[in-house]
């Protein structure tokens, strides 16, 4: 038998199921979970024959801190390496971390690493976190370089991208065609822009309304249809009325229909992420449609690197609503093959983006 692995994780989010599921089946290991992350759908415990415990994550009140009730004793138990994600918020993870070097346990960490806005205070303290890992696997290359150049060993560093729902996408891709489902709704043909995800003060989606208005005040016929529910709602409806754009922009709700979702991004023509654009990415070119976000990549989420300008899509310049409706109008211009940005898009989530990339490095490093 395989050397057994602890996974310790914050939560175990729905769309890192086929992740979870894969090590389930092929690399021994027991799950552990966190109890709460926000309102994110938990997967089912059952789908994984590994899975241990679900523990409470608690909350430090004065600070920006958690710990994880119960973790310390595991290393006390059969396990010789542990897969924790790597959040240097967790203090039970620090304990972890610490009380390893004085045992024969190796620890690895699943993480975002660094981002490049960290305080000098931040980078000092993230710098010992993850010096203290057997080994740290990555979102991207960003972070892999950014970490390097803190002194951080390379042999260390493992890149390891994101996926999410791979398979059930996949399964649905197959199946996907062009539909009439914003000409219905809009009773036009113009074209279609999209956003999925919570709709969040980070994500800077006022700017999206106002590059909408803008277009159109340049002749450039377009719809925004906003997939998601969230803080902003209400002000966001109040400037689409503002604009007059309640014809051409719809709030289209919270949907955890694949299917639902995954027609509704296969016919948009671009997704725009205004803020930082994290899983979206993912979820959206894996359906083949290119996204626009911003360039300023230390506030970015990792995701970011699945971009590539002009062949899945493009950065503006950040909160400069001029480069913004320039961004889009380009890709919104008869200059782009749709068809063949869609290939583009697909290639990228196949080759990288998926579980099966990601079993590969862990299996590579862990077994």
């Amino acid at each position: 038998m395989s050397t057994k692995i602890c996974v310790i994780y914050n939560y175990a989010q729905h769309y890192r199921k086929d992740i979870f599921c894969l090590m389930d089946r092929d690399m021994n290991c027991d799950f552990v979970f966190g109890d709460k992350l926000s309102d994110i759908k938990k997967m089912n415990y059952e789908d994984l024959k590994g899975f241990k415990k679900e523990v409470k994550n608690v909350k430090f009140v004065r600070y920006p801190l958690y710990y994880q009730k119960g973790i310390l004793s595991l290393l006390h138990e059969e396990y010789t390496i542990y897969l924790m994600l790597g959040e240097s918020i967790c203090v039970s993870t620090w304990l972890m971390l610490i009380l390893a070097k004085f045992t024969k346990k190796r620890i690895y960490l699943w993480s975002h690493g660094w981002y490049g806005k960290e305080s000098m205070m931040r980078s000092f303290m993230k710098k010992i976190f993850f010096s203290l890992a057997q080994g740290v696997f990555l979102y991207g290359k960003h972070a892999k370089n950014l970490m390097m150049d803190q002194g951080i060993k390379k042999d260390k560093l493992h890149v390891i991208y994101n996926s999410m729902n791979y398979l059930e996408q996949r399964n649905h891709r197959k199946k996907l065609k062009e539909t009439e489902i914003f000409a219905n709704h809009f009773n036009n043909n113009f074209s279609n822009l999209i956003f999925i995800g919570r709709l969040t003060t980070i994500k800077q989606l006022p700017l999206l309304v106002n590059a909408v208005s803008v277009l159109r005040e340049r002749n450039i016929e377009v719809n925004l249809t906003f997939v998601g529910g969230g803080e902003m709602e209400n002000e966001l409806k109040d400037l689409v009325a503002k604009y007059r754009l309640e014809k051409y922009i719809w709030f289209y709700g919270p949907c955890y229909d694949e299917l639902k979702i995954a027609e509704l991004l296969y016919n948009a023509d671009l997704c725009v992420s205004p803020g930082n654009v994290g899983l979206t990415a993912m979820h959206v070119m894996g359906y083949g449609t290119p996204v626009i976000t911003h360039d300023c990549f230390p506030l970015q989420m990792p995701e970011f690197e699945a971009i590539k300008e002009g062949v899945t899509g493009a950065f503006f310049k950040y909160g400069d609503l001029s480069s913004l409706v320039d961004g889009i109008k380009f890709w919104l211009s008869s200059e782009v093959d749709r068809e063949s940005v869609r290939k583009k898009c697909f290639e990228v989530i196949d080759e990288k983006y998926n579980p099966n990339y990601q079993i590969e490095v862990l299996k590579k490093y862990l077994n």
